[in-house]
């Protein structure tokens, strides 16, 4: 019930801010051929954008136990190549998110959840969302 109730007001109060400027990222990279792997990567952390309460962004190698190409080195240039076009601005813009919403003490949470999209926007390739308990069971289960 309160991940319901903090999905509603993060979503109102500025979630869907950064959630459409990550699809905007995502529509730019579908334009372009070879833009398509980020343009899925940015549409799944745009939903997570939206609704970050409860999920949590995990690597899939951590999920699954198996490499896959966005785990790999090529999804480490990948991501090189993510953090110098696009994602070191959604990452300025999470933060600018963080600072306003640890002006106010209710914002606190809120604040928190843009640092860690901050940190993903960084490097999304390779990762995917999964309920928090999900993500729980996959680190502990090794």
């Amino acid at each position: 019930m309160l991940r319901a109730i903090g999905n509603i007001i993060w979503f109102v109060c500025g979630g869907v801010i950064m959630g459409l400027m990550w699809w905007f990222f995502g529509l730019l990279a579908f334009v372009s051929i070879i833009g398509i792997p980020w343009g899925r990567a940015c549409f799944v952390m745009g939903n997570f954008s939206f609704f970050p309460f409860g999920q949590e962004a995990i690597a899939r190698n951590e999920l699954t136990n198996e490499t896959d190409i966005g785990t790999s080195p090529l999804g480490m240039i990948g991501n090189i190549i993510w953090f110098l076009l696009a994602g070191i601005w959604l990452a300025i813009g999470h933060i600018m998110s963080a600072v306003a919403c640890f002006i106010t003490i209710i914002g606190i949470p809120f604040a928190l959840q843009h640092l860690k999209l901050a940190y993903i926007s960084l490097a999304p390739i390779g990762k995917t969302v999964v309920p928090k308990e999900q993500a729980a069971l996959a680190r502990y289960s090794k």
